[in-house]
């Protein structure tokens, strides 16, 4: 085909959105298979040096800048990328979602919504202003939508409107288009021309906690056993996977899909905890026949999803394990070829900041058919995608 169209990315992370892009009309979870090489980053940027090293890494021909967007002009941006205004065809990138997460919700700073990473988006919306893409794809955690974060979430929709992009947005799930996790993230995309984006439907349908509605003309969701087919069964944990100390012996005793709620006077375990009195990640164990749970980015030595599988530690003593770094690229629909830069902790972070690949490709493959570059995809054709 023809020269490839160039994005700039902002907020890179570890690239899933990136790798979205790139790979847009790539057949689902088929690392082999490229796609057409429609679109290509040729400028992505971030703070986190861990993680410009993963996008250098995956991204060879894209060009990275490291530091504060706040203190990054788009002229620079742009000269990396060597584009002029209204040149690129998209602008892409979640800001740290840190300050609209529940994690951390009981700071009062994050409870007022003060956090002063929130003008982020301000950032967001000036690069956007000043490069003029054709369109842009922003995404973000589920929290900005929340009452508590209303103002900046109406100012960040409200400056893109008064630039003609008439931002569309929406909650997506991601097990509902092919991602075996069940992570709700907000979209918003918006065109230069000020058409209005629609959102593609759902290829995939299962029960949540908060809807239990199944879609029978729909694919299945995603299994967490399903997403682990085929990689090596390792007998021997490393340190770093054994979750062990104050909780080892009561996180092994719990049930695939349970949580230390099993520990309560409610269900089978020990008596050892009040009933709701921690969060329900807290010891929490996959469920081989369910989507994962969200994969966070830093948890606690207690917090999971752990695998439904125990291992032996040295002693002979049964202990859960954390997902080793294959598991943790599988759930979030990334290459099983994708390398990721830094420790553990890096690579955790990395990809539980990061837009699930698939869930990415979706957005992305309905936004180029909408502005003309990708050709109507039939439900057939969808079907076949995902196999």
């Amino acid at each position: 085909m023809g020269e490839m169209l160039p994005v700039v990315s902002l907020f890179s992370g570890a690239g899933g959105l990136d790798l979205a892009v790139e790979r847009a009309d790539a057949p689902a979870l088929d690392s082999n298979d490229k796609g057409s090489g429609l679109l290509h980053v040729a400028a992505a940027t971030d703070y986190n040096a861990p993680a410009l090293e993963t996008l250098v890494s995956n991204f060879n021909s894209t060009k990275t800048l490291e530091g504060d967007i706040r203190v990054i002009s788009s002229e620079q941006i742009l000269e990396k990328a060597g584009l002029k205004p209204k040149e690129p065809v998209l602008v892409i990138g979640g800001p740290p979602c840190t300050p609209f997460s529940k994690s951390g919700f009981w700071l009062e700073q994050k409870r007022e919504s003060r956090d002063p990473n929130a003008s982020l988006l301000d950032e967001y919306v000036r690069v956007v202003r000043e490069t003029q893409p054709e369109a842009f794809i922003l995404e973000n955690v589920q929290g900005l939508t929340y009452k508590t974060h209303r103002a900046q979430f109406d100012r960040l929709l409200s400056s893109l409107r008064d630039l003609g992009y008439n931002p569309q947005w929406k909650v997506l799930l991601a097990a509902d288009y092919g991602v075996p996790q069940l992570r709700r993230r907000v979209f918003v995309v918006g065109r230069r021309d000020g058409v209005a984006f629609k959102f593609p439907e759902p290829t995939h349908s299962g029960w949540t906690e908060r809807d239990r509605r199944i879609d029978p003309t729909k694919i299945p969701h995603v299994t967490a056993a399903q997403a682990f087919e085929g990689l090596p069964h390792l007998a021997i944990a490393s340190d770093d996977e054994i979750v062990d100390g104050t909780y080892g012996e009561l996180a092994a005793e719990i049930p695939p899909g349970q949580n230390y709620l099993w520990h309560t006077d409610r269900y089978g375990g020990r008596n050892h905890f009040e009933w709701r009195s921690r969060y329900w990640t807290f010891l929490l164990r996959l469920d081989p026949n369910r989507p994962s749970t969200t994969l966070q980015a830093q948890p606690g030595p207690w917090v999971g999803p752990f695998h439904w599988e125990n291992v032996r530690t040295e002693s002979g003593s049964l202990r859960a394990r954390r997902l080793r770094v294959n598991e943790m690229l599988r759930l979030m629909s990334f290459p099983d070829d994708f390398k990721i830069s830094g420790s553990r902790a890096d690579v955790q972070r990395q990809l539980g900041n990061a837009v699930p690949v698939e869930l990415g490709k979706a957005v992305v493959r309905a936004l180029m058919t909408q502005l003309g570059y990708l050709p109507e995809e039939t439900a057939h054709q969808k079907m076949i995608a995902f196999g």
